[in-house]
């Protein structure tokens, strides 16, 4: 014989994954921000801090934030990454044209 339980399910709820999704849906609308210290201290002697920053949005909520630094990282970026080799491939015909300047 089983006992009902007293506290629901939330895995069991229909509602609850509409709730979820509405959740998330305003976190990422919206954006969250989560900071924290963690300090470690051992008689008045600081052992460790730890400080936390977390911001959770969407892509076009952080860049109306000016969070967009995924745009300028070339493991991340195609146009970044591009701009980077140009940048290299430049570099590389100068100090060709400055070699072949000396050995001249």
């Amino acid at each position: 014989m089983t006992s009902p339980s007293r506290l629901p399910d939330p895995y069991l709820s229909g509602a609850s994954g509409a709730n979820l999704a509405d959740i998330l849906e305003r976190v990422l609308d919206k954006g969250i921000v989560i900071a924290g210290d963690i300090r470690i201290n051992l008689l008045d002697i600081e052992l460790l801090t730890i400080k936390l920053r977390l911001v959770v949005a969407s892509v076009d909520r952080a860049k109306e934030m000016g969070i967009d630094w995924w745009q300028e990282d070339p493991a991340l970026s195609s146009g970044a990454r591009r701009r980077e080799l140009s940048e290299e491939n430049e570099r590389l015909r100068q100090r060709i044209a400055a070699l072949e300047a000396d050995s001249a």
